[in-house]
């Protein structure tokens, strides 16, 4: 068994704890986990990557193209600007909540329609795209990730025990964190059903 999945958003929205969560859940089921990051500028707004792989037997942490299993995008220009990760087997959950980079706001390009998004990522793989922050707010708006994270769980795309990722949340939180990522988790998962 082997896993790939690409975890992509901008800087401050926990992409990079969100891969250390999964790591740890990986971790805890025996697998070797290889974790790989792109800061474009992970201060605010700048493009983040994050490339987590586990299984019997994984060496490298980056993904060739078109071999992500899963891609989680915490924003959505960032899922079309790393589709060159997905292919027929992939699978791509998308929040349909822009974050204007200081590239779009200034001008210099061109921010695509959620609706352009979506139909460019839809000839490539299966794709799942939702307000999944307007969700997250409810609860605590950095809780974003890890309900992206219950989501795939709950439509089948994580091969983890829940008890795994429970585990990685209070590896990687702090405990008073805890309560609300769990509840986010939670809430994921219902809304995968």
């Amino acid at each position: 068994m082997e896993f790939n999945l690409i975890i992509t958003g901008v800087g401050g929205q926990g992409g990079l704890t969100l891969s250390r969560i999964i790591g740890n859940a990986a971790m805890k089921e025996g697998y070797n986990v290889r974790i790989g990051e792109t800061l474009g500028m992970s201060q605010r707004y700048g493009s983040v990557l994050s490339y987590l792989r586990f299984g019997e037997e994984v060496y490298s942490p980056l993904i060739e193209e078109g071999n992500a299993d899963l891609m989680l995008a915490l924003e959505p220009a960032e899922a079309l600007r790393n589709a060159r990760f997905l292919s027929g087997k992939s699978y791509a959950i998308i929040n349909a909540y822009p974050i204007h980079t200081a590239t779009t706001l200034v001008g210099k390009e061109k921010y695509p329609s959620l609706e352009e998004i979506r139909n460019a990522l839809s000839k490539i793989c299966t794709v799942e795209m939702e307000n999944f922050q307007e969700e997250a707010d409810k609860i605590n708006s950095r809780t974003l990730g890890v309900l992206m994270l219950g989501f795939a769980y709950g439509k089948g795309l994580i091969p983890l025990k829940k008890e795994s990722i429970l585990n990685g949340i209070q590896e990687t939180l702090k405990p008073k964190l805890w309560e609300i990522n769990i509840k986010a988790l939670e809430r994921g998962i219902e809304l995968a059903k």
